[in-house]
């Protein structure tokens, strides 16, 4: 499953080359140029690490990421500013920001960051709940003991919903994250999945992971 980045920069001249190359580096990238819509779309779906502008034109970047951290405080924000002093640095990072990025930059170093911190702890290889596991690695699903076979589809709808263990996910936030923005796609198709999702995941056994919240979409805990 591809992750899925934040940027935050209401500068179009840096905004729109840093996107292209994201989506080329193979990313899915939502858009920000406020810190008001940036905190609105962390609540409403939330990306797998954010970059980050300080100067925003609406709130400051550092209330953003304050914000952002008590609402989700294993969410990875790296900070890209012009304020490139060593105090603003330790600054940033004691806001909870996981790097700090002085302008210009490199976007090869960028993305050298991002890997790295996408490869922190909460996104490793494997993913537990309850007797249900699934290595990323290896893309092996077993529950209970027994080895469960799934489609690449299911696989990434069963690693987003572990991913966000205990969250209500949408089925607009399913359908952006599992099909990649396919507009092609319609929201029904989340049903469909989570109906085969649940005869592998669930049936046969007395403890249902995954349910349904009528109104909202679905969970799993």
């Amino acid at each position: 499953m591809k992750h899925k980045i934040l940027l935050v920069e209401d500068n179009l001249d840096l905004q729109t080359p840093l996107k292209r190359f994201l989506l080329e580096s193979n990313y899915l990238v939502d858009q920000a140029f406020t810190g008001a819509q940036a905190l609105k779309k962390v609540e409403d779906n939330i990306p797998d690490l954010v970059l980050l502008d300080l100067g925003l034109p609406d709130i400051d970047g550092e209330t953003v990421c304050s914000r952002l951290k008590k609402y989700s405080p294993e969410l990875p924000i790296i900070i890209l500013t012009a304020r490139n002093t060593p105090k603003d640095a330790v600054k940033g990072l004691g806001l909870g920001a996981v790097d700090y990025i002085p302008k210009p930059f490199d976007m090869d170093e960028l993305l050298a960051r991002i890997q790295t911190h996408l490869r922190q702890p909460g996104l490793g290889s494997k993913l537990v709940i309850a007797d249900l596991s699934l290595n990323t690695s290896s893309y092996e699903v077993v529950r209970d003991g027994k080895k469960i076979d799934l489609s690449p589809t299911e696989f990434n709808l069963l690693e987003y919903l572990m991913i966000n263990k205990g969250k209500v996910l949408s089925r607009e936030a399913i359908l952006n994250r599992v099909w990649s923005y396919d507009y092609d796609v319609e929201t029904r198709v989340v049903d469909v999945y989570i109906g085969y999702l649940r005869k592998k995941i669930d049936g046969g056994f007395k403890n249902k992971l995954i349910e349904g919240v009528r109104g909202f979409g679905y969970i799993i805990r």
